[in-house]
């Protein structure tokens, strides 16, 4: 089951695993964010944020809010965010239609 946004799907599995770091925080802000690096020139970021910026997408869910800057926002849009637990480790991944190729781990991407 996907919860549907205009412009990022969460899985289940995501939503799960936010709601679950929800009472570790002080603030129910999730941002989901792209930065310059990685090895294939960009990457995903998240962290949990104080309040959203002016110029933020935001996208509100029963417990929790997803924060997108509008420097990320068109890298983003269309991507869907799952969180995995497999033999690598847990983590958030983003499945991005925008992206051109990724690196073998799916941290990183170019446009």
């Amino acid at each position: 089951m996907k919860t549907e946004t205009t412009s990022i799907e969460l899985s289940s599995g995501a939503v799960e695993r936010i709601q679950s770091l929800l009472p570790e925080q002080n603030t129910n802000h999730f941002r989901i964010y792209v930065t310059g690096g990685g090895c294939s020139g960009f990457q995903y970021g998240f962290k949990f944020d104080e309040s959203p910026g002016g110029d933020d997408d935001v996208i509100e869910f029963k417990d929790f809010v997803i924060l997108l800057d509008s420097l990320s926002y068109p890298y983003l849009y269309g991507s869907t965010l799952d969180y995995i637990e497999d033999l690598s480790g847990s983590r958030f991944v983003v499945t991005n239609p925008n992206a051109k190729t990724t690196c073998g781990c799916g941290e990183s991407f170019t446009i």
